[in-house]
């Protein structure tokens, strides 16, 4: 029994370190996102001839300057595509270890398989096994629904970019806590 507590605790030490890269992807998906949206709001004002003064005379400078934004613009949606990629990759090694965990204590199938009695028998101060995996579940699901929010708005732009962007900065709500 104290063997597999010490398992569900290497397993809580992975998801930690998964939780801290989340929060890098996420703080560089919300980067990006800002950075997109400036871009966005900056092709109204360049797209008016009437905002280059005396540079309207250079020809095709209007294109010139609308054009490399659009390129860069590009460049920041593939990058925002790969930190969505990197995310639901967090996502899927959290699920494998959640269903890892679930086949901990199933005992892989064979007659190792614990009963209700034993995922709540708690060694010492360690948590019971049934916490442990209530806890990897709880993480599972938490990220799962971030990443589908994260997803969605790529599409809800018609909604306006400081609309998305308070919903990105606002869904930063994991803490690491000292349990884990």
């Amino acid at each position: 029994m104290e063997g597999l507590v010490k398992k569900y605790q290497q397993r809580f030490r992975k998801v930690r370190g998964l939780m801290e890269e989340w929060e890098q992807l996420q703080s560089r998906l919300i980067s990006q996102f800002s950075n997109a949206s400036a871009i966005i709001e900056r092709l109204k004002v360049i797209g008016d001839c009437n905002n280059y003064g005396n540079l309207k005379s250079v020809d095709g400078i209007v294109d010139a300057v609308v054009r490399k934004q659009l390129e860069s613009l590009q460049t920041i949606l593939l990058s925002m595509n790969k930190t969505l990629e990197e995310i639901r990759g967090v996502v899927l090694t959290i699920e494998k270890m959640y269903r890892d965990g679930r086949q901990l204590v199933k005992g892989g199938g064979g007659s190792n398989q614990l009963n209700a009695k034993q995922l709540r028998q708690r060694i010492g101060i360690k948590p019971c096994l049934a916490d442990c995996l209530d806890g990897l579940m709880i993480l599972h699901e938490m990220h799962q629904a971030e990443y589908v929010m994260f997803f969605c708005l790529k599409s809800l732009h018609r909604f306006g970019y400081s609309f998305l962007y308070e919903c990105l900065v606002g869904s930063n709500n994991f803490v690491c806590s000292s349990g884990l």
